[in-house]
């Protein structure tokens, strides 16, 4: 250009240590960022990669269509992730809907949809309480069917969703 060299004028004490904080704060800033950042991109990279997906099925009416239709969206989530190994399925069953799972009473198509539910990997639970309340053994009811680990149905839907299990009731 015109042959003249730029020299910085220079900085007072003051503006030195001023320009000095405003850099470190900037660059504590971005550290702070980067970390809070960090896992959320991880996260959206791999949704799997914390293990299998958990869902709660929650069924306690006595409309037999609902029942199917809980049964019938349970086989399908359990093909839409990619089959058993990557969907850990539990159907809490309690109240009414106790009946519609009696062995010697249920409908034909609840009991298909059941039993390939049950193939799949599904973990069926029937409320302690409902059963002494109807009168009707474990024994009595659809093969597959565990007690719940709490004799309360409500407090076993409550720990599982504690437990990570997203829940959901047709």
């Amino acid at each position: 250009m015109n042959g003249k060299v730029f020299i910085p004028k220079p900085q007072s004490k003051e503006d030195t240590m001023s320009t000095s904080c405003i850099q470190r704060g900037l660059f504590v800033c971005a550290v702070i960022a980067s970390l809070l950042a960090g896992p959320a991109w991880l996260q959206a990279e791999e949704p799997h990669a914390a293990g299998k997906v958990k869902v709660l099925y929650h069924v306690d009416g006595k409309d037999p269509d609902v029942a199917k239709y809980a049964l019938a969206l349970i086989n399908k989530h359990i093909d839409a992730e990619g089959g058993p190994d990557k969907i850990d399925v539990e159907l809490v069953v309690h109240g009414p809907a106790l009946t519609l799972f009696e062995q010697d009473k249920m409908d034909p198509e609840l009991k298909t949809r059941f039993d390939q539910a049950i193939e799949k990997g599904l973990h069926a639970e029937m409320c302690q309480i409902s059963m002494k309340l109807y009168g009707t053994p474990l024994e009595k009811l659809a093969k597959g069917f565990v007690a719940t680990l709490h004799p309360v149905a409500v407090k076993r839907i409550a720990d599982l969703q504690r437990q990570g299990y997203v829940y959901i009731k047709p």
